[in-house]
């Protein structure tokens, strides 16, 4: 039996992105990410831009998605311009928690 090639993991994320349809509606990943208490707080640090940005590109999906429809193809979200914006500031709140609960430790 032979076996399948596998697949890089670059392959895989665009598949995965072409899959979720969320491209279709103008969403980036970051827009679809679970929003617990540290994902909130690094959502409150985002510069003014990205957040207008952010909240834009939700409600036009939300706006979407109640009437059912898509974005025309030229303003899916491509795979190349997908960027994980929240990611640093994220990283940066995650180990501030992880440093005050190191503190109150000692």
């Amino acid at each position: 039996m032979a076996s399948r090639p596998a697949i890089s993991a670059s392959r895989y994320s665009k598949m995965v992105c072409k899959a979720t349809g969320f491209n279709k509606l103008g969403l980036m990943p970051d827009d679809t990410i679970y929003e617990n208490d540290d994902v909130k707080e690094a959502i409150r640090r985002l510069p003014e831009n990205l957040y207008n940005d952010r909240g834009f590109c939700i409600k036009r999906a939300l706006d979407l998605s109640m009437r059912q429809q898509i974005l025309p193809e030229e303003q899916w979200t491509k795979y190349e311009a997908d960027k994980f914006y929240l990611e640093p500031y994220l990283k940066e709140v995650i180990q501030e928690r992880k440093e005050r609960v190191k503190w109150a430790k000692k």
